[in-house]
């Protein structure tokens, strides 16, 4: 959703304006897509809780991140912008490490609770709930070991796994109670495994992206699994 001059309108209150007209009008959005698209989408069909709201710009205000800031706010902010021989570049706002949660906020507000009650936006907690110390630790000297490769990966909380991204996803990781379900974004037959650790899953349904699955139940072969997650990004 493209928005043009907004720069002194709250983007957190037109965010909420659209997210809450959105989920009072689904059917709708479900005809407009399936016109627009030709598709026959159902509305039970569609995750309502993903719903999100993106506002781009050449440029956000200082005040427009800050009040954007929070670690579970269905909003996002894209700068996009364009230069010369038609080059465009298109980058997130993202949240700041310390970002904290919107619910205190809205609970005083009957609109902004209600928006809020409705959507999901996964945090790392989410994640980690109900997972042993042990299974905890494990997850965390994979992601670090992944985060080590550079200093610009980003990292994502999506419902099903968390997310390492360099422009696109490169490898994902589910956590599970008894180990961690790890996925590495490369196509059959781009993998150099030599000690074929790696499930082929290219024609299996899978939560993660790639061709590539694994279950890691120790750090056992963290360097050779990092050798084989580098394959992926190095390939980004």
């Amino acid at each position: 959703m493209g928005i043009k001059g907004i720069k002194n309108i709250s983007v957190v209150d037109q965010g909420f304006t659209y997210l809450s007209l959105m989920l009072e009008n689904k059917a709708d959005f479900i005809i407009e897509y399936n016109e627009t698209l030709k598709n026959n989408l159902k509305r039970n069909e569609v995750d309502w809780t993903q719903t999100r709201v993106a506002f781009v710009s050449t440029s956000f205000t200082e005040n427009q991140k800050t009040a954007t800031n929070f670690k579970d706010i269905a909003i996002e902010l894209w700068e996009v912008k364009r230069y010369e021989n038609n080059l465009i570049s298109i980058n997130e706002v993202r949240k700041s490490n310390s970002a904290e949660s919107i619910k205190p906020i809205t609970q005083n507000n009957e609109k902004l609770k209600s928006v809020t009650e409705q959507l999901k936006v996964y945090i790392e907690e989410d994640h980690l709930k109900g997972k042993s110390d042990d299974i905890i630790e494990l997850y965390e000297t994979f992601k670090t070991s992944i985060l080590n490769l550079a200093d610009d990966i980003e990292v994502e909380y999506r419902k099903e796994y968390i997310a390492f991204r360099k422009n696109s996803n490169f490898a994902d990781i589910n956590i599970q109670r008894k180990g961690l379900k790890l996925w590495i974004n490369l196509k059959k037959g781009s993998l150099d495994d030599p000690k074929n650790l790696m499930r082929d899953v290219s024609e299996i349904g899978h939560l993660g992206n790639g061709d590539y699955e694994l279950v890691i139940k120790n750090d056992d072969n963290l360097e050779y699994i990092m050798s084989l997650v580098k394959q992926a990004f190095n390939n980004k």
